[in-house]
């Protein structure tokens, strides 16, 4: 597998750059691999931590207050990011050239297994109607 970006490469991808066709294996693995899921939560909070941190401190008020203020912010990030993560995904790997398929590997796998079972049993009836008319 090729090497992870370096900090200040990986802090651009985080809010949407390109990375070097050298790291095009890496990303594939990040959108597509084992813990993808966990990983597009926590990099589309990451890049909400500038808005939390000024939510938090631009605010007056008792500190319950702003913090339940982050809270929702939080909350609202993480539904958006649940809602969009297979577009999100889809254009991240197409931005990086690697096709515009938002699956993870797991989900293709199994997608791939549904699809030979629905064959296996379809084109069989299908054969034998054939066979009969």
């Amino acid at each position: 597998m090729s090497s992870r970006p370096n900090p200040l490469q990986l802090t651009a991808y985080i809010y949407g750059a390109r990375l070097p066709d050298s790291k095009r294996e890496w990303v594939a693995n990040d959108l597509m691999g084992p813990m993808a899921t966990p990983r597009h939560f926590l990099r589309s909070q990451v890049s909400f931590v500038p808005l939390y941190l000024v939510l938090y401190f631009a605010f007056p008020g008792p500190i319950w207050i702003r913090a339940l203020m982050v809270l929702l912010a939080v909350l609202l990030a993480a539904i958006f990011a649940g809602a969009y993560m297979n577009q999100n995904r889809a254009r991240r790997l197409q931005k990086h050239g690697l096709g515009s398929n938002s699956l993870t590997y797991r989900q293709q796998k199994e997608a791939d297994r549904l699809k030979n079972e629905y064959e296996q049993i379809y084109l069989g009836r299908r054969a034998a109607a054939a066979a009969e008319s």
